[in-house]
C-alpha cells in the first residue's frame, strides 16, 4: 500500500512541475483553492516559449558544436552505398529494396515511439519533409527549418493567437512540437 501512495506522490508531483503552463494550471486548481487564472493565451505562450528559446540558446552554448556544412547529405548516399536503399536489381519496381513506406525505418526505427504520430511519418511518408540524397538544410529538411511545417500547415488555427506573435521570433515548430511522434496532444515536447 505504500507503493501505491509513493507512487501517486511522485505521479503528482511530476504534474505539479509540468513544462506546459496549462497543464500545470489544471493540476494546481484541481487540487487547490485560490490558484491565480491564467493570463491570456497568447502572453503565457509566447512567455513560454520566449523561456524555452533562452534555455535552449544557453544549452547550444554550453555544447560546443563544430559548425558543419549548411546543408545535408544521406550518408548512404555520401558513401555512394546507393545498394542500402535501391538493391543491385535495378528493374524492381521504384527501384528499392523495400516499399518507400518501410524504406527509411529499416535504418531508422523508434521514430514512432508516442501516443499521437506525425501524419506524414505515420505512413512512412519521410519524403513529405525530408529529400532522400542531399539537401541544402540540416536533416535533409526539404526547405529551412523554420519553414518547413508551413508546407503543409496552412490552417487558420496556425496562424492566429500564440502562433502569431511567434512568427517573427525565428523560433521553429520544432522547438515545442516533435516532427515525428509523442504522448502529448499536438505532438507538444
Amino acid at each position: 500500500m505504500i507503493w501505491l501512495l509513493r507512487a501517486g506522490l511522485g505521479a503528482l508531483a511530476l504534474c505539479l512541475t509540468a513544462c506546459d503552463p496549462v497543464v500545470r494550471h489544471k493540476t494546481l486548481s484541481t487540487i487547490f483553492d485560490g490558484v491565480p487564472t491564467l493570463p491570456p493565451t497568447d502572453e503565457y505562450c509566447v512567455d513560454f516559449a520566449r523561456q524555452y528559446h533562452q534555455e535552449q540558446l544557453g544549452l547550444a552554448k554550453v555544447e560546443v558544436k563544430e559548425e558543419g556544412p549548411k546543408g545535408s547529405t544521406h550518408l548512404p548516399y555520401g558513401e555512394k552505398r546507393c545498394a542500402d536503399c535501391h538493391g543491385s536489381d535495378k528493374d524492381k519496381s521504384g527501384g528499392l529494396v523495400v516499399p518507400k513506406q518501410e524504406l527509411c525505418f529499416k535504418c531508422h526505427p523508434g521514430f514512432l515511439k508516442g501516443a499521437f504520430q506525425h501524419g506524414p511519418a505515420a505512413v512512412g511518408d519521410c519524403l513529405a519533409c525530408h529529400l532522400p540524397h542531399a539537401a541544402p538544410n540540416p536533416d535533409l529538411l526539404g526547405a529551412p527549418r523554420d519553414q518547413i511545417c508551413g508546407r503543409c500547415h496552412t490552417e487558420e488555427r496556425l496562424t492566429n493567437r500564440m502562433h502569431d506573435r511567434l512568427k517573427d521570433s525565428k523560433i521553429a515548430c520544432v522547438e515545442c512540437h516533435d516532427p515525428h511522434a509523442g504522448d502529448a496532444r499536438y505532438l507538444l515536447r
